[in-house]
């Protein structure tokens, strides 16, 4: 016991010479409690700055449940980045397929369906939706008598009372530049005064709300009569495909948006059986 005792007591010293002359330079005295104190203190901080180092730094990576979790985010953010795209992809072609139908004329009111662009079928509708018309009083007489005029004076009777409807000023403001089809300009730019609410000119259903690089947010409504309004350059639009709206109704705020603008406007087209005519025909801006 009393020798176990004197090893444990047992005092070290830690000398150093000069290579030459062999003199002593330094002499420490060291006991084991001060050594194993030094050899635990520099583990613990080595363990410590590997630590720190695997936490905050790129080589977090090397450990395997880290490296797991962060290919797995990888994957889901590049999943819906893709989603996305491809959602993006299949409104523009369906952009692209409403505005080829416009074009060409094939998209009757009596035929329009909701359920072909928008999933939700349900559709609220007021007894003003009902209510007879001027229009109403035409046909029922051309019906009424037996030897009426032809087809085409029943459309002359219906091209006559367009004018009669009542259209809304979609914005208020200034008319900067006006109809001119020789110049590919099918509609009239408005510059906007203090009010930026674009309201819709007559009652129908949104048939476009979507974005394209040139007129930036567009959205387009299926009138009576085969008749179609759009509104392009947008900053923000209150619609969605399948809405129904009023006439006066907001649908959209006025912005910059696209290629095609030198700054806040709303370029406004009316459309009637495919073919572009001047808002001024029917609206007094």
């Amino acid at each position: 016991m009393e020798e176990i005792k004197k090893k444990k007591n047992r005092k070290l010293r830690l000398t150093i010479f000069d290579d030459q002359s062999f003199e002593e330079v330094k002499s420490i005295r060291l006991s084991r409690g001060v050594i194993f104190s030094i050899l635990g203190g520099s583990v613990l901080i080595i363990i410590i700055f590997v630590f720190f180092l695997l936490i905050f730094t790129p080589l977090n990576m090397l450990i395997p449940a880290k490296a797991s979790l962060g290919l797995k985010n990888k994957v889901i953010e590049h999943s819906l980045m893709i989603d996305s795209l491809e959602r993006k992809i299949l409104s523009e072609e369906k952009y692209l397929i409403q505005l080829k139908n416009i074009l060409e004329g094939n998209i009757p009111t009596d035929t329009f369906s909701i359920e072909k662009i928008y999933n939700d079928t349900s559709l609220t509708i007021s007894k003003s939706d009902f209510e007879s018309s001027d229009l109403d009083s035409i046909i029922r007489a051309e019906l009424e008598e037996p030897d009426a005029g032809s087809l085409n004076a029943l459309k002359n009777e219906i091209k006559e009372t367009l004018h009669n409807l009542h259209f809304i000023v979609p914005l208020k403001g200034i008319v900067s530049n006006e109809f001119d089809r020789e110049k590919s300009h099918f509609g009239i730019d408005i510059v906007p005064g203090k009010d930026e609410t674009v309201q819709a000119t007559l009652s129908g259903t949104v048939i476009i709300s979507t974005w394209s690089v040139e007129t930036g947010y567009i959205i387009g409504i299926q009138h009576n009569w085969n008749l179609i309004s759009f509104y392009k350059h947008n900053s923000v639009i209150l619609k969605k495909v399948g809405d129904r709206v009023k006439t006066g109704e907001s649908i959209a705020l006025v912005g910059n948006s696209g290629e095609q603008t030198t700054g806040p406007h709303l370029h406004f087209e009316l459309w009637h059986n495919g073919t572009p005519t001047n808002p001024r025909d029917y609206i007094t801006f």
